[in-house]
């Protein structure tokens, strides 16, 4: 060990002894003081350094080196420390002090700036996402750096001074040491995980090499991100081809109202090109009316079934948009366009098809009978019974309840339903050829008769069901072959004596009195007993106002179809005044005002409020009497209540409703106690009350 002796404290003696301090094997036998100041200087203590100021004592051991810091002469310290030590010891001198504190201050400087390059190394080899590990000339680990850790599930304690086969399998890192070729791009397996690497060696100044080095990261997920966009572009491409492929014009704008996309039916309906569209304003196209692009995208609320016209012929179309929102931010807006003048071609075609088709079959049945009400569950529920029977059925009710409905689906619901159905409206075809076509007529039988003759009507419906609308309407000698046919089942041609048979179930419909025909004498009373063996009461509107709101939906859905109009809703207001509405012309002036009202609805609305009815009441109060006649010819007054007294008038209409209570059920007591809700005692006493045989 190397014994050092310092002559002095200046501040060159300070920084040596603080340096040669440190080292394991140097000793410092102590300062030696020639200036009492030195004997409190705190830095000695701190070193536990010995201050000496006498070596007569002779307890100090004898120095290998004495370090002068005052600059004296080797006379000067051999007075002082004594001629024996300064010949067997080498000396120090300060200059030379000087210069060894100024090479090691340079050494630590340089130490310093080392470690600082060092972390500044590490921070940035630790805060890539690439994976990096380097190894030496002997293929051991030097480097491993915290993406490697990620991405190889390892810890760099327990990697690093290991050689990289025994790390990592596979790896190939020491091959590259041994060859010097550099391999790129390669894709490794680690585990579970995929690795795409760089392999490079690391040469010297002079070319030799003395490691290698892998820069890798994990692919696993960019693997499957490029499976997602490759099923991205499969979509896109599939979504690209049914846009093209589609018979519906289509557009697309982005979410400032650019126009991004159209397809070929977009171009054939309104002859605007891509070039025309794309890039442009989405008012580009428009030629009367509203962009509903721009209304969309400004709402962010999608619009249907509203008319524009587009393109420079100005065709008119019906279009709907609906705003593009993608993680709940507005990308955009698409639109389908739909050429109104197809649909109206179409519509035609349908509604001729459909003419066609009810002509030869009955069009609707029970299914299609909206009902709630009791009066009007009561009457299906007749119906229903008599569609299963032969019999003669009566449909009776006021103009526009529905009477042609039930004659339907009583077909429908018969055995006969495979037959024909044939409609007559007897008020609509003169008494002079009516007859003709009821029954047929001969060849030459009267002027203009088609030789060969012709089958009539009833005929036609064998095996099948005729129905008479407006009985009431014919005259009394055509009553009289009617009776015929019901009776005999048979019928002569007009102008032939031949009788033919026939097998037709007959349905007959009027809204007049029969009874009080009878008494005037235009109606046959047996004709009546004949047509009434099923009679079926059809209650008006006004007595079943319940199923009103069903009914209002129902026409709804049936003139968005007719008119291409996309209404949702009726507002309460409004459905409150057709509630509180006595419909004189029943089911039939229902639907002409919810017609009215949807045409008076714009193509900005989706409801019907007050505000789109039509004025109710208008045409009923010019023609509705001012008295009504029950069937059995008692007359109630509607509006003269000045001569009456209250009980006058309600004992008046509750004879009106026992009377309509019978008619309903045939006659039926039981069954008409059970419709007023009342008891049969109390129904026996009211007839007697008014008389009622």
């Amino acid at each position: 060990m190397l014994k050092i002796l310092i002559v002095g404290l200046k501040e060159a003696g300070k920084s040596i002894i603080k340096r040669i301090s440190q080292l394991n094997q140097v000793k410092i036998l102590g300062v030696l003081s020639l200036d009492s100041d030195f004997i409190s200087d705190p830095d000695l203590h701190n070193l536990a350094i010995p201050i000496i100021q006498d070596l007569s004592d002779g307890k100090m051991d004898k120095p290998d080196l004495v370090i002068d810091t005052l600059n004296l002469s080797r006379e000067k310290l051999g007075e002082i420390l004594g001629k024996d030590i300064i010949e067997d010891c080498s000396i120090l001198s300060a200059s030379a002090v000087e210069l060894l504190n100024s090479l090691i201050e340079d050494e630590e400087d340089l130490l310093r700036r080392l470690k600082r390059v060092n972390r500044e190394k590490d921070v940035i080899i630790n805060s890539t996402h690439d994976g990096m590990i380097a190894i030496n000339s002997d293929g051991i680990i030097t480097l491993f750096n915290q993406a490697a850790e990620k991405i190889m599930n390892l810890k760099a304690v327990e990697c690093v001074g290991r050689y990289v086969e025994e790390v990592i399998p596979n790896s190939r890192l020491h091959l590259v040491l041994k060859t010097g070729k550099e391999e790129l791009n390669q894709t490794q397996a680690i585990g579970n995980t995929t690795i795409i690497t760089n392999r490079v060696p690391v040469r010297d100044h002079e070319g030799n090499i003395i490691g290698a080095v892998a820069v890798f990261r994990d692919i696993t997920e960019v693997k499957s991100l490029a499976e997602e966009l490759t099923n991205l572009k499969e979509m896109r491409v599939m979504l690209e081809a049914i846009i093209e492929s589609t018979q519906d014009a289509i557009s697309v704008v982005d979410e400032k109202g650019m126009g991004i996309l159209i397809n070929p039916a977009y171009t054939r309906l309104t002859g605007l090109t891509e070039e025309d569209v794309i890039g442009k304003p989405a008012t580009v196209d428009i030629a009367e009316g509203e962009s509903m692009h721009m209304k969309v995208l400004k709402t962010k609320k999608p619009v249907s079934g509203v008319r524009l016209k587009v393109g420079p012929k100005k065709k008119e179309v019906i279009v709907n948009v609906a705003p593009i929102i993608v993680d709940g931010k507005l990308k955009g807006s698409v639109g389908v366009i739909h050429d109104i003048s197809e649909i109206k071609k179409l519509t035609e075609e349908l509604n001729q098809a459909r003419r066609m088709i009810r002509h030869l079959n009955a069009k609707y049945t029970f299914e299609d009978i909206i009902a709630e009400s009791k009066l009007m569950l009561a009457a299906i529920q007749q119906a229903r019974r008599a569609s299963k029977t032969p019999a003669t059925v009566l449909l009776r009710g006021e103009s526009g309840t529905g009477k042609e409905l039930f004659a339907h689906a009583i077909h429908n619901s018969s055995p006969r339903k495979d037959g024909q159905f044939i409609r007559v409206n007897c008020s609509a075809i003169a008494d002079s050829l009516l007859e003709s076509e009821l029954f047929g007529y001969e060849e030459g039988a009267f002027t203009g008769a088609r030789k060969g003759g012709k089958k009539g009507l009833f005929e036609e419906a064998d095996g099948g069901t005729i129905f008479l609308d407006e009985i009431g309407k014919i005259n009394l000698e055509l009553q009289a072959k009617l009776l015929r046919v019901l009776q005999e089942k048979e019928v002569i041609r007009v102008g032939g004596t031949k009788a033919i048979s026939v097998d037709v179930r007959v349905i007959v419909a009027t809204n007049a009195n029969l009874e009080r025909m009878i008494q005037e004498g235009t109606f046959r009373e047996d004709l009546y007993y004949r047509l009434n063996v099923v009679p079926i009461f059809i209650p008006p509107l006004r007595k079943r106002k319940e199923d009103i709101p069903k009914l209002t939906y129902h026409l709804i859905r049936k003139f968005n179809q007719e008119y291409g109009r996309s209404i949702k809703n009726i507002s309460k207001g409004a459905l409150d005044i057709l509630m509180d509405y006595d419909w004189p012309g029943n089911v039939r002036e229902l639907e002409n005002i919810i017609g009215r009202a949807i045409i008076n609805v714009g193509f900005d609305s989706d409801i019907i409020t007050e505000e789109h009815l039509p004025p109710l009441g208008m045409l009923s109060s010019m023609t509705r009497p001012e008295k009504k006649e029950t069937k059995a010819g008692y007359q109630v007054s509607e509006y003269d209540i000045q001569n009456k007294s209250l009980k006058e008038i309600l004992d008046e209409v509750e004879k009106e409703v026992i009377l309509e209570a019978l008619d309903h059920t045939g006659g039926n007591k039981t069954e008409a106690a059970k419709l007023l809700g009342i008891a049969i005692r109390s129904l026996y006493y009211k007839l007697e009350k008014y008389g009622i045989q």
